[in-house]
C-alpha cells in the first residue's frame, strides 16, 4: 500500500470520527425541530390562545342592564361622550346621594343639598318642609340601609349631550314624627319602614363638572 492511499485512508477515518462526535453533540435534524420534552418525560403542555374581540360586551354595563336594550345603548353612547364615566362608578354615588339627601330631606335642611337638585324639585322639596313646619311637626330619622339599587333606564341627547339615569332604590329608615308638644303621631324609633323611590339624575358628560343633579323623584 503506497504512502498516499494510506494517507487519504487516514483522513477519511478522521471525517468519520468528527462527523459522529457531532452528531453525538448536536442531535440530528429532521424537518422542522420539535420542541424539546420536559425532563421529566412529561408531554408539553398546550398554548392556549386568547382572541380579542374589538366591539365586545362592555361588563361594565351589561352587569347592571340587559344587553341591546335602549338603556344600554344609551349609557354606551354616555360612554362615547365621555370615555371615563362608569356606570358602576355612577351606582356608587347615587347610593350616596339618596343617603344624604333623603336625610336632609327628613331634617328640613335643604340648604346643604341645594347644588344637588334641580329648580324644580328643589322647590318640591321645600314646600313640603314649609308645610311640616307650619304644623308644627318635627322628622326624626336614622338611615339603615339600602334593600334596593338598579337602573330602571337611561337617556342621552346627543345634541345637548345631557344624560339621564333613573334608579330604582328601596331604603330602610327608622321615622318618628312628633307635633309641637313632643307626643309621637307617626312611625316608631326601632321599627324600620321600607320606602321606595325612582330618582331620576342628570348632567351634561364631558364638561368639567362631575355631580349629578337629582331632576324628578317618583315611586
Amino acid at each position: 500500500m503506497n504512502s498516499s492511499l494510506l494517507q487519504l485512508l487516514v483522513l477519511a477515518g478522521i471525517a468519520v470520527f468528527l462527523i459522529l462526535k457531532l452528531r453525538a453533540v448536536l442531535g440530528a435534524r429532521e424537518g422542522f425541530e420539535k420542541p424539546p420534552l420536559p425532563a421529566d418525560g412529561a408531554k408539553p403542555r398546550a398554548v392556549q390562545k386568547f382572541e380579542v374581540i374589538e366591539g365586545g360586551l362592555d361588563r361594565d354595563i351589561t352587569d347592571h342592564v340587559a344587553e341591546g336594550t335602549d338603556t344600554a345603548r344609551a349609557l354606551t353612547a354616555m360612554k362615547q361622550a365621555e370615555p371615563g364615566f362608569s356606570v358602576s362608578d355612577f351606582l356608587t354615588g347615587a347610593r350616596g346621594a339618596y343617603e344624604m339627601i333623603l336625610m336632609a330631606f327628613e331634617r328640613g335642611d335643604i340648604e346643604s343639598i341645594r347644588p344637588f337638585l334641580n329648580d324644580e324639585v328643589e322647590a318640591s322639596f321645600a314646600q313640603a318642609i314649609n308645610a311640616r313646619e307650619r304644623q308644627g311637626l318635627t322628622v326624626e330619622a336614622n338611615f339603615i340601609g339600602l334593600r334596593e339599587l338598579a337602573i330602571a333606564e337611561a337617556e342621552f341627547d346627543a345634541t345637548s349631550r345631557t344624560a339621564e339615569i333613573t334608579v330604582r332604590l328601596t331604603g330602610e329608615l327608622t321615622t318618628v314624627v312628633r307635633n309641637a308638644a313632643g307626643e309621637v303621631v307617626d312611625g316608631h324609633p326601632t321599627s324600620p319602614k321600607r320606602q321606595r323611590d325612582a330618582w331620576t339624575f342628570a348632567r351634561r358628560m364631558g364638561v368639567q363638572d362631575p355631580n349629578w343633579q337629582l331632576v324628578a323623584t317618583g315611586e
